[in-house]
């Protein structure tokens, strides 16, 4: 399909901060690739003549701009949406959400995936990263709802014989579907998984050409565990092992000293920033501003909807910006502008992606678009749009999304779902799972 997105708001991405940011004018899509960013009216005609077949989108009073990139996730995970709030940590994981996990069939993991997946494209996530289980029977899910992924197979020591071979049989499967979908090997974390364990996986993954992921540093408890069994910090721990690397996404990062963050950023890991859930959990503040200083990759995420309790990232980005002004008593930091970068061109990066071959709308890159109706009262006036889409923006101004060049949602709508009929089968699935055992 053809597109061309017209009299837009158009906010490509790509520039370091300094320059204009927005543009009005028409976006033009061929194939999966963006083939027009212009202001000009004589290149849109140009662009029509040259595609006579195109559909052209009015966007008056729309902006158009890359879609947003979810870097750490537990989609699967939307069907214990509220199941456990207001309990600590380590009660919450093994009094509630281990052992309703436990009771889970693929099936309905792949039901909480498709859950998940609706909720982030009618969000504007166009790609997201998750880590979760059977994750070789969620790439069906993913490529039919059309977004892009990355799939992690989580594992713990307690289940790695079962995983391994579902990352294989993943493997398979993405390789012969649409491309959009990638695969990556996920350990739990440094202290639910053993180093043998570990480095079996990084193993896994090399042999495959995959990246990692993985939680880290994310709790006191954690911390205090590996350094009781391994006189180190997490940080220290995972790079000691050689699991540290540019192809690693390192979840949370709260509890990190400043040799850890020199490690981080020298390695080259991204780190994925889920501020509510942190905040939630009472888990602490990521250090998001000395990480960015250091030259650390950093990204947003929502984490799992029983720690969150939804995959907004919009609200996300907002949390993230006001959380590190009230860490640092800082009113500079984090602007609204390096925040949006987070959720677009970093997450791009992070997800294995090129510079300026995702998370930006310039011509050449994958056409991975969404299309904001700024026409709200919480979203006027616009002295700054970028500043009223990470302070006020909400996934509900969410129209239109575009992925990998095609139409995915339009008009708050996901063509061929029937949403009363998924909210059904998701009920029955929780019934079961709570009323089992």
């Amino acid at each position: 399909m053809t597109l061309l997105f017209s009299n837009a708001t158009v906010l490509p991405m790509t520039d370091p901060g300094n320059g204009p940011r927005t543009l009005t004018g028409w976006v033009g899509v061929v194939g999966n690739r963006v083939a027009l960013v212009t202001a000009s009216a004589d290149d849109a005609a140009a662009f029509r003549a040259a595609h006579p077949d195109l559909r052209e989108l009015d966007c008056r009073g729309k902006l158009v701009m890359p879609g947003l990139v979810n870097t750490h996730c537990h989609a699967g995970m939307t069907l214990q949406r509220s199941y456990a709030d207001d309990i600590p940590l380590m009660t919450w994981l093994n009094d509630y959400i281990w052992p309703f996990e436990s009771r889970q069939t693929p099936d309905e993991v792949a039901l909480g995936m498709t859950l998940g997946i609706v909720e982030m494209l009618l969000g504007g996530v166009t790609s997201f990263v998750d880590m979760y289980y059977f994750q070789d029977r969620c790439v069906e899910v993913a490529e039919r709802l059309g977004i892009r992924a990355v799939l992690g197979c989580n594992y713990f020591d307690t289940n790695i014989g079962e995983v391994f071979p579902q990352v294989e049989r993943a493997v398979g499967l993405a390789a012969a579907g649409s491309g959009r979908v990638r695969i990556a090997v996920a350990p739990h974390s440094p202290y639910t998984v053993s180093p043998e364990n570990l480095v079996r996986g990084k193993e896994l993954a090399d042999r495959f050409g995959l990246g990692m992921m993985t939680h880290i540093a994310e709790t006191r408890d954690e911390i205090r565990i590996v350094r009781e069994r391994y006189g180190r910090t997490p940080v220290e721990h995972l790079d000691s092992l050689g699991l540290l690397t540019p192809h690693t996404i390192g979840a949370h990062c709260v509890h990190v000293t400043e040799s850890d963050i020199e490690t981080l950023a020298a390695r080259g890991v991204t780190v994925s920033h889920n501020p509510q859930s942190n905040m939630k959990i009472s888990s602490g503040v990521a250090p998001v501003e000395a990480l960015r200083r250091a030259g650390a990759l950093v990204t947003v995420a929502t984490d799992g909807t029983c720690s969150n309790n939804d995959l907004d990232l919009w609200e996300e980005l907002r949390t993230a910006a006001f959380l590190q002004k009230s860490a640092t008593g800082d009113p500079t930091a984090l602007p609204a502008w390096e925040a949006l970068r987070m959720a677009t061109a970093n997450g791009a990066r992070a997800m294995g992606y090129g510079d300026g071959e995702l998370g930006v709308l310039r011509e050449g890159a994958l056409a991975d678009l969404i299309v904001v109706d700024l026409q709200k009262p919480h979203l006027q006036p616009i002295h700054d749009v970028v500043s009223n889409l990470v302070y006020c923006g909400k996934a509900a101004d969410v129209e239109t999304v575009v992925v990998d060049g095609r139409i995915v949602v339009e008009g708050r709508r996901i063509e061929g779902l029937d949403l009363p009929d998924l909210y059904a089968r998701v009920s029955e699935a929780v019934r079961r799972i709570t009323t089992a055992g």
